[in-house]
């Protein structure tokens, strides 16, 4: 019996993505002595169909788990290099807690939560990947860890790294052969660095979103990407309707879309019909605290 113990333990370490405590070392929780969990989020909770200003808020907390389905740790030590590495995905036992075992001193720690379809890759504490440069909505914690003799538990807050493009379109119909959308945009990065808490290349991303055979007018569509600075630009985003053999029914560009970290960038208009140009508003949704986003920009087009 105790054979056939090890060897389920084996085959568990060896799974790129089932590990959900320390995956360098098969630590339980009673041997661990630095235990972090990732829970609680105060914020400020708005109603989803209100974007005005005047919305109440009302204090809330969220887990992490309900927000991600995915979270990646990396622990460095003092001159850099990776010493642990943990993998957990929603449906892991112990998914949102993660049992460490490291020597006394002090470490680097890096934690992604995100929606990804596999690991995120955390090079460095200046270089974190996601499976096929696609980003999702990604928050992130960079910090020190001392670690002592004792047996610690942090409670550690992350925030959202991404910013987001909404795209609303107001057409009361749309063509029946429109499938879907592709969004191709330049400007933002699809890598991430912790230590900066920014992107940190020049990326060219591309993602499809489904046009629900439902659609009615009001439907949005959502889109990430990982601002290089404070106020950052997406330089060019082209929206491509297909059909299901992807030939082009309509398509838009989109110029200079400002976009900012832990905030929307709203788009709303008429896409397959005629448009006024020129024709701008301004409307702010300000959201004090993670890991509601901090504001709604609207624009239309």
């Amino acid at each position: 019996m105790k054979k056939c113990l090890l060897f389920a333990l084996a085959l568990l370490m060896v799974a790129c993505e089932k590990p959900f405590i320390d995956s360098d070392e098969a630590a339980s929780t009673k041997e661990a002595n630095v235990i972090l969990h990732f829970t609680q989020y105060e914020q400020e909770a708005f109603s989803a169909s209100d974007d005005s200003a005047a919305a109440t808020p009302t204090r809330a907390a969220t887990d992490i788990t309900e927000l991600c389905s995915r979270l990646n740790i990396a622990v460095f030590d003092a001159d850099g290099t990776k010493v642990k590495t943990v993998a957990q995905k929603d449906g892991d036992a112990s998914y949102g807690t993660v049992a460490l075992t490291l020597a006394a001193g002090t470490y680097r720690l890096v934690v992604i939560a995100h929606n990804g379809d596999g690991s995120a890759t955390i090079t460095s504490t200046e270089k974190v990947t996601f499976p096929n440069n696609k980003v999702t909505d990604t928050f992130y914690y960079y910090g020190d860890l001392v670690v002592t003799s004792e047996v610690q538990s942090y409670d550690l807050t992350l925030i959202r790294a991404v910013a987001m493009f909404r795209l609303v379109l107001t057409d009361e119909e749309i063509p029946s052969t429109v499938a879907k959308l592709k969004f191709y945009y330049t400007g933002g990065s699809s890598t991430f660095c912790p230590l900066a808490g920014y992107g940190c290349v020049a990326s060219k991303q591309t993602e499809y979103r489904t046009v629900p055979a439902d659609y009615v007018s009001g439907t949005s569509f959502d889109i990430f990407t990982l601002p290089h600075s404070e106020d950052d630009v997406l330089t060019k985003l082209t929206v491509t309707a297909l059909d299901q053999n992807d030939n082009i029914v309509k398509e838009r560009i989109f110029e200079d879309i400002p976009v900012t970290r832990n905030q929307v960038t709203r788009y709303t208009g008429n896409f397959f019909g005629s448009s006024e140009t020129g024709s701008t508003s301004n409307g702010t949704l300000r959201l004090t605290a993670n890991p509601d986003w901090d504001s709604v920009n609207g624009y239309t087009f």
